[in-house]
C-alpha cells in the first residue's frame, strides 16, 4: 500500500477496478466498496487512493444519468 489508510464514508478509487466506490466497511485485508449512490458491493484490495475531484464528479454524472434512464433509485 502507498500509506492511505481509507475509513468507513470516504470515497476512494479502486486501481484495480478502476472505479470510484464509498467505503462501507473493512473485513480482513479487503475493503467493502459501494458505488455512489448505492448499488452492489465489491472487495477491493487495492491499491486505493482517496478519489479525485474529477473522479467524484464523473460518478455523480453517472448517478444523475442512471436516475434519468429510470435505472437507478
Amino acid at each position: 500500500m502507498n500509506g492511505y489508510a481509507p475509513r468507513v464514508g470516504d470515497l476512494v478509487w479502486d486501481g484495480a477496478t478502476r472505479r470510484v466506490g464509498e467505503v462501507k466497511g473493512i473485513e480482513g485485508p479487503y475493503w467493502q466498496l459501494r458505488p455512489v449512490g448505492g448499488g452492489r458491493e465489491w472487495d477491493a484490495s487495492g491499491p486505493l487512493r482517496p478519489a479525485t475531484a474529477d473522479e467524484r464528479l464523473s460518478a455523480g454524472v453517472a448517478l444523475a444519468n442512471a436516475r434519468s434512464r429510470g435505472a437507478a433509485s
